[in-house]
């Protein structure tokens, strides 16, 4: 008789360190359609590890006590950032009037790039760029 094992495929998540984890949790659910699905709060009010989802995108969140030095941006990147894979041009657009909205700084103004990509890119009010669109990573 032959064993089977059933494994789970590797998943990629982003973490995130801010400053005021607590207002980035807020704005994330509020710009960029992201639900949190778990928080556990520091004792100094912040956040010391807090998940969300949107879709099958999941990223963690935290109090940045340390200060973190994030890339300066050059041109219209940090060379830094999270990328989130859409269904549709729509949602592109949708995100992108939102996220702008909420404050945050537009990069990208949703375009079709020569690889077929429909995609946006912002800045979020600490600074961490997110971009959008509709092509799917590692998918023809």
């Amino acid at each position: 008789m032959t064993e089977t094992t059933s494994r789970r495929p590797a998943d990629l998540h982003a973490y995130f360190g801010y400053r005021d984890a607590p207002a980035a949790l807020a704005w994330l659910e509020r710009a960029l359609g992201f639900e949190t699905t778990m928080s556990f709060p520091d004792d100094d009010g912040g956040i010391l590890h807090a998940e969300l989802r949107r879709g099958d995108a999941a990223i963690v969140v935290f109090s940045d006590r340390a200060g973190y030095e994030r890339p300066p941006r050059k041109g219209d990147t940090t060379g830094f950032g999270a990328y989130i894979s859409v269904s549709e041009a729509a949602d592109v657009d949708a995100v992108y009037a939102r996220a702008l909205a909420a404050g945050a700084t537009g990069i990208w103004e949703p375009a079709e790039t020569e690889w077929g990509n429909y995609r946006c890119r912002v800045a979020d009010t600490e600074g961490f760029e997110w971009t959008f669109g509709t092509h799917r990573p590692g998918e023809q």
